[in-house]
């Protein structure tokens, strides 16, 4: 992609999160929905936001590589920002979105009362909706196929998507032990042994998404790395 739709790109991108993340926080407001009076973090419960933050901090690093970093093929020294590009998206920035937006709806589909009950749509609006889940789906595809990028090792790059998921469950948990509150309505419906299936089916799908972003960049831009190492080669 041209330089200029590259820095658009990344640059709305940015601004339609940063919104988002702004609007979450100091607008977003469900009154007499779940009280979680002895421990409520606030929006800080949800993946979705936690999402929402990784997205903006993804296109604000993509902004910096494109104004100071590469977006070549295969550069022969990355500069910083296209390291922390490629480990981020790989790692984070593709699974987690994708995680986030599919399991959502695929909620939403079977039963929408288990995330996202009719009684919070006054509140919350339709569009901040697809914002927070399929916006967050295209952007980050569109970016797997305008932009390449190197994938770093699976051992790392698996490490920290494991990391991360594994972190906000045992958050998921801490609000539940000091709240009594489920904080996503499907759990309280589950019982302890489906609850753990549940979990770990959820893991197991994001681990996938994370070979699906590997495979479709492969498939994407393993003919320009083929034919950049080829070129490479007859320039020696």
């Amino acid at each position: 992609m041209p330089y200029a739709l590259n820095i658009l790109f990344h640059l709305v991108s940015l601004a339609a999160y940063s919104f988002t993340v702004y609007y979450t926080y100091n607008v977003l407001h469900f009154p007499g929905y779940k009280m979680f009076n002895n421990f409520d973090p606030g929006q800080n419960k949800y993946l979705t936001v936690w999402n929402l933050i990784l997205q903006t901090i993804f296109f604000l690093i993509c902004l910096l590589n494109d104004l100071f970093g590469t977006n070549a093929v295969n550069p022969k020294k990355p500069p910083f920002t296209r390291k922390l590009k490629d480990y981020f998206h790989a790692s984070l920035g593709f699974p987690v979105a994708m995680f986030v937006g599919v399991t959502f709806w695929v909620l939403m589909f079977v039963d929408r009362e288990l995330v996202l009950p009719k009684a919070l749509d006054p509140y919350f609006p339709w569009w901040l909706n697809h914002l927070m889940h399929t916006m967050i789906m295209v952007t980050t595809m569109l970016e797997m196929i305008f932009v390449p990028r190197q994938y770093p090792k699976r051992s790392r790059s698996l490490g920290i998507l494991v990391s991360f998921m594994l972190t906000y469950l045992v958050w998921v948990h801490v609000i539940y032990y000091k709240s009594g509150v489920w904080v996503y309505p499907v759990m309280d419906v589950l019982t302890l042994p489906l609850r753990l299936v549940f979990f770990i089916v959820l893991l197991t799908f994001c681990v996938i998404l994370y070979f699906v972003g590997e495979t479709l960049n492969n498939i994407i831009w393993g003919n320009e790395y083929t034919k950049h190492k080829k070129s490479h080669a007859k320039s020696k």
